[in-house]
């Protein structure tokens, strides 16, 4: 059967499939609490592959699978198991728990909501919702990455069309459903994603004449100042950079507001046990395949297309690349997986951003006179803007490539965000001495160090004259991203030693949440 077919089948499968369950779920989200988080009613399996289909998009698939693919060879699947391990096991064993009593217990409903209460600043709220607004949007454009090149292998079509089709499939099922809509479709959306990156491998390691042939294939290549055998070794060719790679990916997910708001909505706490194991399951197989396949990019290196210095390649081409001589059912599927994994992570971003913006910035603002109906309203007004401004700055990207501005701000906003939240999100859960002057200090630190990292590659500074540590560090977006949340988590606990605290009263009162008595079986607890 043509490939056009089956793919065409399959896409109109599964976008019925999408739509049905935002008019399915439509009753659920009349409320502001059943809009923003389903009630806080969520299973684990819903809440898992929730979290872990917001977090690995087409961005990982076809960006950077082949970027550090390319870069490290076959130890990039580090990236991918440090995501699984301290981005996903480590986040719900740390984050889960204290995650979901804390916020019922204040009433918070998005990270800046958590941060005015916990902290008893308004303006500390606000100031959140505007850096979760700034840079989420350029997170959100990048989205349609790689969508291009994929659907090129199929359909003669032009790219805004993919764009306009994906936005407004997105758009009608988180309007019409809010977060349930968005978990129940990320948990078929993810069923999709495991299934197609285990067809994926099977088939480019066939078509290598198997793993051990693809391997040896891989030890073969030499590239500039690596010799033989470099990317097909343990830690590959660069494992400094590639520990950079770990963190940034990994523990940033910490900080990201779209990703800690799916604990607001766990159930109970043996969802919070097999949410664990199932969404660490996920990023195994997700991400570690991922960059496994990744890993291999070298061995198309004679039919990937370069750039004019004729050594980088366009790191979107190569995955495309790899793929363009798969079977056609195989092709349908990656057309498949990939507009899932870029479609569950455009809905998490867009009803994060506009939940965020309605709750903490137009509700304060409008006082008494915002009812639920009339917030939910907003909130779906604010997703259709934020879903066709990121469209429309995918379409003036591609049709426009000398313009890198979108391309840097992505690479920034990861780091921004983590970088400002993830230290006074932790400690803020976690030790009563953390302060509100701290805080502010985190969000200044994070946004600023970003920012300069955004002008500096815009500009094309060279920073190789600034010295051996600034000059490596403000190399790369990755770099400074990772010293951001390092850097926060460093002067969260310093500057709150120096600053006063909150009241130890309004401290016991906010913290009291966590030794309230409960009843559970024997078989969960002895005693």
């Amino acid at each position: 059967m043509d490939t056009r077919i089956i793919c065409g089948i399959l896409l109109v499968i599964f976008f019925i499939v999408m739509i049905s369950v935002g008019v399915i779920t439509r009753k659920r989200a009349m409320s502001v609490d059943g809009f923003v988080l389903g009630g806080r009613t969520a299973g684990p399996w819903i809440t898992a592959f929730a979290f872990g289909t917001s977090y690995f998009s087409a961005v990982i698939f076809v960006g950077y699978a082949g970027q550090f693919g390319w870069n490290f060879g076959l130890a990039s699947t580090w990236v991918g198991l440090g995501n699984a391990f301290i981005g996903s096991l480590l986040a719900w064993n740390i984050l889960g728990r204290r995650t979901r009593i804390m916020t019922q217990h204040l009433e918070a409903r998005t990270m800046p909501d958590f941060f005015g209460k916990r902290f008893g600043s308004t303006p500390m709220k606000v100031i959140a919702s505007l850096i979760v607004f700034i840079f989420l949007i350029p997170y959100t454009s990048s989205l349609y990455n790689g969508l291009s090149s994929l659907f090129g292998l199929v359909f003669d079509i032009p790219y805004w069309a993919v764009i306009l089709v994906m936005a407004v499939l997105t758009g009608v099922y988180v309007i019409f459903g809010g977060y349930m809509a968005t978990a129940i479709n990320d948990f078929i959306q993810g069923i999709i994603m495991l299934f197609g990156i285990c067809a994926v491998i099977g088939s480019v390691l066939v078509a290598n004449g198997g793993l051990t042939a693809a391997t040896q294939g891989l030890s073969e290549i030499s590239a500039g100042d690596w010799k033989a055998g470099a990317f097909s070794s343990f830690f590959g060719p660069d494992p400094l950079a590639l520990l950079f790679v770990v963190i940034l990916t990994s523990l940033g997910t910490w900080g990201l507001p779209q990703m800690v708001n799916k604990f607001y909505a766990i159930k109970s706490e043996d969802d919070i046990h097999k949410g664990t194991v199932i969404s660490t399951f996920f990023a195994i197989v997700v991400a570690g395949g991922c960059y496994f396949l990744g890993g291999f990019g070298r061995l198309y290196a004679d039919k990937v297309a370069y750039q004019p210095d004729g050594v980088t390649p366009f790191f979107d081409t190569i995955v495309p690349t790899m793929l363009s001589t798969l079977p056609s059912i195989v092709i349908a599927v990656v057309i498949v997986l990939v507009l899932s994994a870029s479609m569950s992570t455009l809905s998490s971003l867009v009803l994060t951003s506009s939940s965020t913006f309605t709750l903490d910035v137009i509700k304060p603002a409008a006082k008494e006179r915002l009812n639920e109906r009339g917030q939910v309203s907003i909130m779906r007004v604010l997703i259709l803007f934020f879903i066709i401004v990121s469209a429309i700055i995918a379409i003036v990207k591609d049709a426009h490539p000398e313009i890198t501005f979108i391309a840097q701000m992505m690479g920034v906003s990861w780091g921004a965000l983590a970088g400002a939240f993830l230290a006074p999100f932790l400690y803020g859960l976690y030790w009563k001495g953390t302060t509100k002057a701290a805080c502010y200090v985190s969000f200044a630190w994070g946004c600023t160090l970003m920012v300069i990292q955004m002008i500096i590659s815009l500009a094309g500074i060279d920073v190789s004259g600034w010295g051996p540590f600034f000059g490596y560090i403000f190399a790369s977006s990755v770099r400074s991203g990772v010293i951001a949340m390092v850097g926060g988590l460093i002067i969260v606990p310093v500057v709150s030693k120096l600053t006063k605290k909150q009241d130890d009263k309004l401290l016991d009162k906010l913290f009291s949440c966590y030794d309230e008595r409960v009843s559970v079986a024997r078989k969960e607890a002895l005693d």
